[in-house]
């Protein structure tokens, strides 16, 4: 089984990022994250990259002035460490083809609702107003649309009627610690397979080799 190179985008204070690093060091899964890059100089989650002592970079965008020139940065950093996948973890920002295309691995991202519901910004405010029962979380491979690659798993949770966004955004976020480890352990294992939009997960004694690039 093979151990997974991971490289991993963040914005803010990289829960889901600490919550992959205590997998890889306990032994859930068979990865180890290898640079983090962030677009936020005081991002915490630079610091707890640099507390297991793993490459970080502030790449900011102040300095380039175009698009393009920022994710041609991000990608040469990114290639430079030969990395497996690619994973977002509360990146706030949208990639273009570019960069997709550049760094030659897949993509995947975690996002606070069950999609295709409730994209972009702020999906457990978009959950509630809507009046939904129930939401979760959706892992999935990116694409060059928001929030619409194919979906991978997702994590169902109740929503109730004294619910706030910060009560919601709690329990989907305790969701999420579970689900993204669970999915690059999947990956590590051989067994998620990706035909068009159709992902499947390979039952126990089969592998696939056919992984959804972008």
């Amino acid at each position: 089984m093979k151990r997974l190179r991971l490289a991993v985008l963040v914005s803010g204070r990289g829960s889901n990022l600490q919550a992959i690093l205590k997998a890889c060091k306990g032994g859930q899964i068979n990865a180890e994250v290898v640079v983090v890059l962030s677009d936020q100089e005081n991002a915490v989650a630079l610091e707890r990259a640099k507390k297991e002592g793993i490459p970080s970079f502030w790449v900011n965008p102040a300095e380039f002035s175009t698009k393009k020139e920022y994710e041609e940065k991000l990608v040469q950093v990114i290639n430079s460490f030969t990395v497996d996948y690619l994973l977002l973890a509360g990146f706030m920002r949208v990639l273009s083809t570019v960069f997709m295309r550049g760094v030659k691995v897949p993509l995947l991202n975690i996002h606070p609702s069950l999609l295709p519901a409730f994209t972009g910004l702020h999906a457990q405010r978009q959950a509630l107003e809507y009046g939904v029962r129930y939401s979760g979380c959706t892992v999935h491979f990116v694409d060059e649309g928001v929030d619409t690659g194919p979906i991978i798993l997702q994590a169902v949770v109740p929503v109730y009627p004294n619910d706030t966004e910060e009560s919601l955004s709690q329990r989907i976020l305790q969701e999420e610690h579970r689900l993204y480890p669970k999915v690059v352990q999947l990956l590590s294992e051989g067994k998620i397979r990706c035909e068009g939009r159709k992902v499947m997960i390979i039952g126990e004694g089969q592998t696939s080799e056919k992984i959804c690039l972008n």
